[in-house]
């Protein structure tokens, strides 16, 4: 009687629990709600004349569309692992265009040299772009460890590699409407030494994802 009693007691405590939208509808609200506020920022501070100009070049535009379909496979990857059951396998959906990048980019590089001037004249400004990437990912994964925290990952070691590599990302393709100049292998090597720091840095940070509202 005691035990029934009990088991009374807790259900009569127990609140409904509302379920989660499905992983690739949240990945698509944060990536919809990034993309409308960085427009907005884009629109309001950076000309987009330079930028459609660049995208012109076919090398460059590949490497653009490269960049953001990494940052996009990466969100959507890091969504579906943060709930149990997700395959493994989406850790491999970034990896394509993430390669594609590097390579377009290296291409960028082996044309225009080390620098420290493109070869257009325009100089290098690596040191910005490093620290336009590091700024703007923390906003960004600040917001994406709290939507991915509310799974209660299980493993959230690849869910914020994944994360942070899906927010660096983003932070680079913004960095393109900027960034008035074709790439060298300075400007590049500090992009990539800034998206390793963001994920280096989520990666330490991977308990915030166990701890749930």
């Amino acid at each position: 009687m005691r035990t029934e009693k009990l088991i009374q007691s807790l259900a009569a405590q127990l609140q409904p629990v509302r379920p989660l939208r499905a992983p690739l509808l949240r990945a698509l609200l944060w990536l919809a709600a990034v993309a409308a506020v960085g427009g907005a920022l884009i629109a309001r501070f950076a000309g987009t004349d330079v930028f459609l100009q660049r995208a012109s070049l076919p090398r460059v535009a590949v490497e653009d569309m490269a960049t953001a379909l990494t940052a996009i496979g990466a969100v959507i990857a890091a969504f579906e692992l943060s709930v149990p059951g997700g395959s493994p396998r989406w850790a491999m959906l970034p990896l394509p265009p993430l390669l594609t990048w590097l390579a377009a980019s290296g291409l960028g590089c082996l044309r225009n040299g080390m620098g420290p001037r493109s070869a257009g004249g325009v100089s290098i400004e690596g040191a910005h772009c490093f620290v336009f990437i590091t700024a703007a990912s923390v906003p960004l994964a600040a917001v994406l460890f709290w939507m991915l925290r509310q799974a209660r990952p299980i493993d959230p070691l690849p869910v914020a590699a994944l994360g942070t590599l899906g927010v660096a990302a983003t932070a680079a393709f913004m960095l393109q409407f900027v960034h008035p100049f074709d790439v060298t292998v300075i400007d590049l090597t500090l992009h990539l030494g800034a998206i390793a720091l963001v994920v280096l840095v989520g990666i330490s940070g991977r308990r915030a994802l166990l701890a749930a509202d």
